[in-house]
């Protein structure tokens, strides 16, 4: 899945015009629901514990470290990537998570990974949010009253 054209270093592994495209992603899907999803982008999966080169483990704890997990209806998506490594990982709340499974969560993974394996991150990322949004929908419709709990863009680690 490398490519030598890309970055390792996380604010600079996507363009200018494809990160506005995984954040245009975000607000797009966010518009049907009332679920928040946020990207985190980082360069490596820390090999010491508790994360112990996990992408999902590492994935986990980013989503406490960023709040997620205080949503009132605890129906928030993160997608982690380490760039240096091409490593990913999708973690949703426990309450979107009784709804839709752990199948939900392989397919998506599964449509990710296709395009990434073409070197296409940015439309793998926006393509699984807009799914992830598709499906939140489905379980957290947008409501009149909804307010934006977290913020729409792509948080950064180096």
């Amino acid at each position: 899945m490398a490519n030598d054209k890309r970055s390792n270093k996380p604010r600079k592994f996507f363009t200018t015009d494809e990160q506005q495209a995984i954040v245009e992603a975000i607000k797009k899907a966010e518009l049907r629901t009332s679920g928040e999803i946020r990207c985190h982008i980082e360069r490596d999966v820390p090999k010491k514990k508790p994360a112990a080169g996990d992408p999902y483990l590492r994935a986990r704890q980013v989503f406490e470290k960023l709040g997620m997990h205080a949503t009132d209806l605890r129906n928030g998506v993160l997608v982690y990537l380490a760039v240096r490594s091409r490593q990913f990982a999708i973690v949703g709340d426990e309450e979107l998570h009784k709804k839709v499974g752990d199948t939900f969560w392989r397919g998506i993974a599964g449509e990710m990974t296709d395009r990434f394996k073409r070197d296409d991150f940015a439309g793998g990322m926006s393509g699984g949010i807009l799914s992830i949004g598709e499906s939140l929908s489905e379980h957290f419709p947008y409501q009149s009253d909804d307010v934006n709990e977290l913020p729409d863009d792509i948080s950064f680690e180096n």
